[in-house]
């Protein structure tokens, strides 16, 4: 199948932006930012607090909406709803505060993170329901707690606690993916998040398709609430070039493979907009052309190509 009619059909997951950000009202991002090197963003009790406490504050003043975050040593998750088109200013907000309150409160001089920040628009029920789980068990991947409900530092606890108290954290905009009642819905949430604990994680920060891939194992156990996630479609679509699953992203790359060095229009036009797809996920183009199992200079002046057009 073509894939431009693929995107036509609008089967897509996410759409990854490191540098240029989707600034619109009404998108799910999730948003992740890490330290300098290996330097920690946090030290003690108090700077989680206190980043909490900004992005509380931040959340009240640009209409965003916190769904789930998780707060680690070294980087930061946040799957946020934006009410405005103020993204890339309410993330500024929010880091370059913390980096000023950090750096005075240590007395330290430089960058505290390690460039701006990135984005993974949501566009996919089961890939959000997806993106929430791998946060919470961010502190399990890392060997710093078995269970994720004892991390302090996310809001795993509010999603899965039947006594957990009001916060300015949303979980029910994802919890009512699962089912309508409260209760009910979080008793499947925390079964998902326990089997999320058996699983293999991969790290997002270095696999742009980590998420996906786990996605795709947790849909082997439950299914049926994956499908009821997807039927519920809370998350807004918007306009754009948006990433294929990676299901269809690897049935693609095969076609492509066994078309071989076809110059037909067609395969052209896929084999520019899949390079594309790829450079969006964050694929360098020595990787891509490995991938495709092209030269390096094909990818290139099939890139160069798309860029006149």
């Amino acid at each position: 199948m073509d894939p431009i009619n693929i995107l036509a059909q609008g089967k897509v997951k996410r759409f990854f932006r490191a540098k240029r950000k989707l600034i619109h009202s009404h998108i799910v991002s999730h948003i992740t930012q890490r330290a300098a090197g290996k330097e920690p963003s946090f030290l003690e009790n108090d700077d989680y607090l206190h980043m909490i406490g900004l992005l509380k504050e931040i959340s009240g003043k640009y209409e965003l909406t916190v769904l789930s975050f998780c707060l680690m040593p070294n980087h930061i998750h946040l799957l946020l709803k934006t009410g405005e088109k103020n993204l890339d200013q309410a993330m500024r907000d929010l880091f370059s505060r913390y980096a000023v309150w950090f750096n005075r409160k240590y007395e330290r001089k430089g960058h505290l993170f390690g460039g701006p920040y990135r984005q993974a628009v949501c566009l996919d029920d089961a890939y959000l329901l997806a993106v929430s789980i791998y946060i919470h068990l961010n502190p399990v991947r890392a060997k710093l707690e078995e269970n994720p409900l004892k991390y302090r530092w996310s809001s795993a606890g509010l999603f899965c606690r039947q006594d957990a108290p009001a916060a300015f954290i949303k979980p029910d905009f994802i919890l009512k993916l699962l089912a309508n009642d409260p209760a009910e819905s979080k008793k499947r949430y925390s079964e998902i998040l326990n089997k999320g604990v058996e699983l293999e994680i991969g790290h997002v920060l270095e696999q742009e398709d980590a998420i996906e891939t786990f996605r795709s194992e947790l849909i082997k156990f439950f299914p049926k609430l994956f499908s009821r996630a997807n039927q519920k479609k809370p998350v807004d679509a918007i306009s754009g070039i948006e990433l294929l699953s990676i299901e269809d992203l690897e049935k693609e790359t095969e076609a492509i493979k066994n078309a071989g060095s076809s110059r037909r229009p067609d395969t052209m036009k896929a084999k520019r907009f899949l390079i594309e797809q790829l450079i969006a996920r964050g694929y360098k183009r020595s990787e891509i052309a490995q991938k495709l199992e092209v030269s390096l200079k094909t990818v290139f002046n099939i890139s160069k190509s798309n860029q006149k057009e």
